[in-house]
């Protein structure tokens, strides 16, 4: 049996824009992406602390040191420019592997979306 667990989470970043015109996805800043052990076109899931809204969109990789979240496409309309967000991944494993497994998770400076 296969269960679905935390593997990643971003907690608390700034969303730094919002494209609509854009196909779709979440732009990261690259640090963001490797520090929390995702991957380019990653399901994640998107949480909006300021109006409770959750989506899932596919990570695209941004300018390694920029900040850099941008919700592109349908999804921009589910944020505002600032609006606090937390991007979750999970993923399948047995239930030993679960056990042990650790999951990754950062804690960017809020403002800034940099890892202090």
């Amino acid at each position: 049996m296969l269960i679905e667990v935390l593997k990643s989470k971003i907690h608390r970043v700034r969303v730094t824009g919002a494209d609509l015109n854009y196909i779709g996805s979440i732009t990261l800043d690259k640090n963001l992406i490797d520090a929390a052990q995702l991957l380019v076109g990653e399901k994640v899931q998107v949480v909006n602390i300021n109006n409770g809204e959750r989506l899932e969109t596919y990570v695209i990789e941004g300018k390694a040191g920029s900040g850099e979240v941008t919700l592109n496409g349908p999804a921009a309309r589910k944020v505002q420019k600032g609006d606090l967000i937390i991007i979750i991944a999970y993923a399948h494993m047995d239930l030993e592997e679960a056990r042990q497994f650790k999951p990754s998770m950062i804690f960017p400076n809020e403002i800034t979306n940099l890892l202090d």
